[in-house]
């Protein structure tokens, strides 16, 4: 598996929050479809309790891999790994492989991503249990949106891309 392949997505608080109670903290409309565009025809990879947060189980139209340390475990439309070296071995070479969460696959995922797509919101959430690792000096912003004001509960955000140097 090449660096090239292998994408990392998240909607990260201003403070590396990500999730509370195996949820996302929000629920932003933008973001949601800018996940699914980005995503869909590709391979996604999570944890275990991030395939356990999905409303709907695996996300449609996306090879869903599911790491786990338990082997008996099995998820409707997805497919199973130990790790996530176990899991990237399943892809093909030239597979985009997108790494979707949570926190601990966002952490062992950094060193192998060329690029991580985030959503970067402008506030933080009380009670706030999972975080997204430091960004590496090696990642540079490649390219960032005008920052989408706030609306009601949802503070204001970007989408930016970063990519290794």
């Amino acid at each position: 598996m090449t660096q090239q392949d292998i994408t990392i997505i998240a909607a990260v608080a201003s403070d590396g929050a990500i999730g509370r109670g195996g949820d996302m903290l929000w629920h932003i409309r933008g973001d949601l479809r800018r996940f699914k565009s980005l995503t869909l025809g590709h391979t996604v990879v999570m944890g275990r309790r991030t395939f356990e947060s999905l409303p709907k189980g695996a996300l449609p139209g996306r090879r869903n891999i599911v790491v786990t340390r338990n082997n008996s475990l099995s998820f409707p439309g997805a497919e199973t790994a130990s790790g996530l070296e176990a899991a990237l071995a399943m892809t093909a070479p030239d597979e985009k492989v997108f790494i979707i969460g949570g926190g601990e696959i966002y952490r062992q995922a950094m060193p192998l991503a060329a690029e991580l797509d985030l959503t970067e919101i402008d506030g933080t959430a009380a009670g706030a249990d999972t975080f997204f690792p430091s960004i590496p000096a090696e990642f540079e912003l490649a390219e960032a949106s005008e920052t989408v004001p706030a609306e009601g509960s949802v503070p204001p955000y970007r989408f930016a891309t970063y990519r290794r140097k």
